[in-house]
């Protein structure tokens, strides 16, 4: 398995959606920006927000697209063209309407769910869905109908602790993933529930 070079956030742009729960992708790489004290910049190229990190010891490359959600994977393809990046190298985080607020979830390639933001990722690197998934747990709102207004809206306060929480745990695990250490970050990371 390939190690990881980057570590993409995928959500919308713009103030109307910064706080809503499509974007927790993007929280997830906003928090590892501020860990490692290196602003997030925006950058033409990847079309997004990008900085190069290190962390944990190695060398890694964020990106918050400025894409809208369903359009994420010119970014993406943008900057492993740029990077000469494999699609086993990426780490994509993303909303999950699958599992509850205040957990979060690794996952290796496997479909879109339904999810516009991995569905347009995957089609731009070549149908590849070999990518490595952060899966954010933001909860499901009971009905199918409810899902689009649901994801752009806000979580409340103590859904949002919650999120937080799993993203926190979230980048204490990356050691781990960065190491190629899946085994123990997926142990540590499934387990945790804020």
């Amino acid at each position: 398995m390939s190690d990881v070079k980057a570590i993409i956030g995928l959500g919308n742009p713009g103030a109307d959606y910064d706080a809503t729960r499509h974007n927790a992708g993007a929280w997830v790489v906003e928090a590892l920006a501020r860990d490692s004290l290196t602003p997030l910049r925006a950058e033409r190229k990847f079309l997004g927000q990008y900085a190069k990190v290190r962390y944990a010891g190695h060398d890694v490359h964020l990106l918050v697209p400025s894409t809208y959600m369903n359009r994420s994977g010119k970014a993406v393809a943008a900057l492993c063209q740029f990077f000469k990046l494999t699609p086993e190298e990426l780490l994509i985080a993303h909303d999950e309407l699958d599992i509850a607020p205040g957990t979060a979830r690794y996952k290796h390639g496997g479909g879109h769910g339904g999810h516009n933001g991995l569905r347009d990722t995957a089609s731009a690197l070549g149908n590849d869905k070999s990518f490595h998934r952060l899966r954010i747990g933001v909860g499901h709102p009971g009905s199918a109908k409810q899902v689009v207004n649901y994801v752009l809206g806000r979580p409340g306060k103590a859904e949002r602790i919650a999120i937080d929480a799993a993203i926190d745990e979230c980048l204490r695990t990356l050691p781990d993933v960065l190491d190629g250490n899946w085994a123990g970050a997926m142990n540590r990371l499934h387990s945790f529930n804020a």
